[in-house]
């Protein structure tokens, strides 16, 4: 009998005014654990970029993929987050037999699949999969800083910190924040 092929998903960026939100897809290799694997929210960034490099390294095979700005406007954060989590599962080298994602919604990848609430805290593949995504994403917007650097994306990472509202009081709205989100709408429409 063939070993399952379980695959972990989970997304980071849902929450952020700015930048893409991103997703990976991990089936790990039960032949070669990783030790320290959890939710990448708790770990520090250091820590984070050592396992992700263990998880690219280890794991039977992963990916990561995004939904644009664009996307998310135009679908919705729900949705462009599905669809990202799609793509990364659809570029697996491997083809899981069971899609397990972190939290309440499952993206319509035609495999089976199942949501875990808590499973980035729960479940080593969709712990190694929320640290790819964390990771790929961070990189992303350390790259748009570059292009941006008065909003200071290098440090909240496009979150609505009090420094990234001042920035947006100041410079206004550039092409990679979500128009849709509340404080981005408001600026744009001027509405208090």
């Amino acid at each position: 009998m063939v070993a399952a092929l379980i695959c972990g998903v989970d997304e980071a960026g849902r929450g952020p005014l700015a930048g893409p939100v991103f997703a990976a897809a991990v089936l790990l290799d039960s032949a070669r654990p990783i030790a320290g694997l959890a939710d990448s929210k708790i770990l520090s960034e250091k820590r984070r970029t050592a396992l992700a490099e263990s998880v690219r390294t280890r794991s039977l095979a992963w990916a990561v993929a995004f939904a644009t700005v664009e996307e998310i406007d135009r679908l919705n954060i729900l949705r462009a987050t599905l669809l990202a989590m799609r793509r990364a599962v659809e570029r697996l080298s491997l083809t899981p037999t069971e899609v397990l994602v972190d939290g309440l919604h499952c993206p319509d990848i035609g495999l089976p699949v199942r949501a875990i609430i808590g499973g980035d805290a729960t479940v080593a593949a969709i712990s190694a999969a929320s640290i790819l995504a964390k990771t790929g994403r961070d990189a992303e917007m350390l790259r748009l800083h570059d292009r941006f650097p008065q909003y200071g994306f290098d440090r909240h990472k496009g979150y609505p910190t009090p420094g990234h509202l001042e920035a947006l009081g100041r410079y206004g709205v550039c092409e990679i924040h979500r128009r849709t989100f509340a404080p981005v709408r408001r600026i744009l429409f001027d509405v208090p």
